[in-house]
């Protein structure tokens, strides 16, 4: 059954990717610009300069996302439960949220850059921040929407309010959380892309844009590639995680 169903996985993950390839074959063919390469030469620049170049890019890329995820959800995962639980803290800290949660952060890059140096940290506290907010107001929904018959009937037992939030509401909002986590993964990734852009010669961001501006276009996508490639790995890591940890919702 498990065996059936990675095969089954395998198969439509290479589906798709000769799908994507073939619509970049054509793509190339019809615009016919050196600033779109065929995805053969792309791929091949990928395979090239991977280990002497991309690696040492996406290790820095990696740990910035990886740290900025990690952060995120230690912060947003506690505080979201607890205004979802309590009413009181709710009522008082919505129009907070309300009101800075629209807000673009990356309009404080600049102002994290002067503060905390061009080094990881700005970069790092940029992406927490975005993330934080995502992950946060997903969970106070989950916890605030959590069917009152379920808690009363743990706390029937005499449950402790440590116990509730154990037994009760973080395995309930354990799927949005992970949600939340694709979601905000992909937001990281963007805002990861923005901030290697800036004050930096480190990261895949930075590696993709050197690219452009020296006109090396099949550079440039292998590190468009190589992107894709993290963020891909990333999302099955996030899948696998829902698999083992949420096996009551899909079984």
């Amino acid at each position: 059954m498990r065996l059936s169903y990675l095969s089954g996985k395998v198969m439509h993950i290479l589906t798709a990717v000769v799908i994507l390839l073939a619509f970049w074959q054509v793509l190339a063919l019809i615009l016919h610009t050196p600033a779109l390469p065929p995805p053969g030469q792309s791929l091949i620049s990928f395979f090239q300069i991977f280990r002497s170049n991309l690696l040492v890019h996406l290790e820095v890329s990696f740990y910035r996302i990886a740290v900025s995820l990690i952060i995120a959800t230690v912060l947003g995962v506690p505080l979201g439960l607890f205004i979802g639980k309590n009413k009181k803290a709710d009522d008082f800290l919505a129009p907070l949220i309300y009101l800075t949660y629209p807000i673009p952060k990356v309009v404080f890059l600049p102002l994290f850059l002067i503060l905390m140096g061009i080094g990881n940290v700005s970069k790092i506290v940029l992406i927490s921040l975005i993330v934080f907010y995502q992950i946060m107001v997903t969970t106070r929904d989950a916890a605030r929407n959590l069917q009152r018959e379920y808690v009363l009937s743990v706390q029937s037992l005499r449950a402790t309010q440590l116990e509730l939030y154990r037994h009760v509401y973080f395995p309930a909002c354990l799927p949005a959380i992970l949600t939340s986590l694709r979601l905000g993964l992909g937001t990281a990734m963007a805002v990861l892309f923005l901030v290697e852009t800036y004050a930096t010669r480190e990261g895949i961001g930075f590696f993709i844009m050197d690219s452009w501006s020296s006109l090396a276009y099949d550079k440039m996508f292998a590190g468009i590639i190589a992107m894709g490639l993290m963020g891909f790995l990333l999302y099955l890591l996030l899948d696998v995680c829902e698999k083992i940890l949420c096996a009551w919702v899909n079984p």
